[in-house]
This record gives C-alpha cells, sequence and structure tokens, in this order.
C-alpha cells in the first residue's frame, strides 16, 4: 500500500527539503502522512477550483508547486478562498503536499525543465547566481525576434513581454516565475537573453542598457512544464497509482 508518506519520501529524493528558501512554506499543508494513496493529481497551484476538481475525480492527494498555506490564517471559514480550499480538501480526506523553492532549484526540477523545453543545450545552474535556481545554456544562434516566436510556442502563451537589446540570441538564461530580479546575474555570466517572468517596469530599461534581451513569459508558463514532467517521473515510480494533471487550472492572465 503506498501512503502519502511513500510519495514524501519520494519528492524528498526529487527536491529535498534543505533547498527550500527560508522564507518558503513548502511540504504537507494539509492531511495525514499516514492516507492510502490511490490517485495523485498534480497542479501548479492548489487554488479552489482545483480542490474541487481534486474531490470531483475522487484524488488522494493534491500535488502542487506553490503552497496552500504560505502564511498563517486565523480562521478556517468559508469566507476566504484559502480556507474554503483547506475545507474542501479536509471534507474529502484529500492531503495537499507542494515543492516550492526547493522544487525551482532542484536537479530535474523548475528550471532545468524549463531551459529543456526551450532547447537550451549544456543547460547548468549559475556559479553564482539568484537563489542557486537559475540556468544557463546555448541555443543555435538565432535573431530575437526567432527566438520570441519558439518560446511563445513552446509555453503555449497568448503573449510575450519583451525588450529588444539589439542583440542575436545565443547564450540564454531561464529563471521560472518571480526570478526577474536576476536578470544582472544573467549579465554577469555573460548572456544575451534572460527569459523568466514578473519583470519589473524598470528592470527592462535597465536590462536593456546592459545589452540584455529580457522576455517575460509568464509565472504560470514559465513553470507548468515541470507539471508535466513531475506527473511523468511519478507515474513510472509508481505504477499503480492513477496520476491526473488539472484540467481545470490554467492561467488567469489574458491577453485582449
Amino acid at each position: 500500500m503506498i501512503t502519502v508518506q511513500n510519495i514524501m519520501d519520494y519528492m524528498e529524493e526529487l527536491s529535498p527539503y534543505s533547498l527550500k528558501m527560508e522564507w518558503d512554506s513548502v511540504g504537507l499543508h494539509c492531511g495525514s502522512k499516514n492516507t492510502p494513496v490511490r490517485k495523485i493529481m498534480l497542479a501548479l497551484d492548489p487554488f479552489e477550483h482545483v480542490c474541487e476538481e481534486a474531490a470531483q475525480w475522487g484524488a488522494d492527494l493534491l500535488l502542487t508547486h506553490h503552497p496552500l498555506l504560505f502564511r498563517p490564517i486565523a480562521a478556517i471559514t468559508d469566507e476566504s478562498t484559502i480556507a474554503r480550499s483547506v475545507m474542501i480538501l479536509v471534507r474529502n480526506n484529500i492531503s495537499h503536499f507542494c515543492a516550492h523553492t526547493n522544487l525551482d532549484a532542484a536537479e530535474g526540477g523548475v528550471n532545468d525543465v524549463l531551459a529543456e523545453t526551450l532547447g537550451l543545450c549544456d543547460a547548468a545552474p549559475f556559479a553564482e547566481g539568484l537563489w542557486g535556481v537559475m540556468r544557463s545554456g546555448y541555443v543555435p544562434e538565432q535573431s530575437f525576434q526567432d527566438f520570441l516566436a519558439f518560446v511563445k510556442k513552446q509555453l503555449g502563451t497568448d503573449g510575450l513581454r519583451y525588450c529588444d537589446a539589439g542583440k542575436p540570441v545565443h547564450k540564454v538564461a531561464v529563471g521560472g516565475g518571480g526570478c526577474s530580479g536576476g536578470w544582472q546575474e544573467a549579465v554577469k555570466n555573460g548572456c544575451d537573453t534572460f527569459v523568466t517572468a514578473d519583470i519589473k517596469y524598470n528592470e527592462y530599461w535597465d536590462a536593456r542598457e546592459k545589452g540584455l534581451n529580457l522576455i517575460d513569459a509568464g509565472h504560470f508558463h514559465t513553470e507548468n512544464p515541470m507539471v508535466k514532467a513531475l506527473a511523468q517521473r511519478i507515474s513510472a515510480a509508481f505504477p499503480e497509482i492513477e496520476v491526473k494533471i488539472s484540467e481545470s487550472h490554467t492561467d488567469c492572465m489574458k491577453y485582449y
């Protein structure tokens, strides 16, 4: 019998707890380590509609990248979406586990998958970099416009925000999610292009001044490729368990 503890042990092998940042909240957020697991649903976020989907499907475990309980909440009532999510999980005996910044930094985690998705060769962590999560590698030299089209297609996003520093693309840095503050590390490591998300207004100007092409491909779309990769790994490790990726969870940010 596979239990939540067995899945937690496996996730510790993939994304050790020691890799998480001090401020982060990862691990088992709801449920029991002893709960038998027959069905696992994966998603990027444990939003209320995802919890409802997990309950309707009959999941025993909801495994996400982003935390359910990031900050303490004062009460579990139906007056907040986080509390309602917890209530759905408890009522349906669904455990919730998340691997966040530890999965960002882990070998084979969020940023290795992002690098692979974008075709980076010889991708590796920065010798010195933002939290140890960023990766850099090489693509065949190409125009920035061609690379933009490739990124958009590979990540399945409806649009990209970017600034063109006037350089062709060859050495690329990636930082899935909110890694925009690492653009200076990308410059120091000789990158001409940086793919990330949540870029601030002034960062576009500052990066362009330093000769760095900057691409904001969205928080969801730069991290979501990891979900499919993780689902495949869990399925291979636990073939007796049914694994499903949430069908209801998509990026809420749209382009008009």
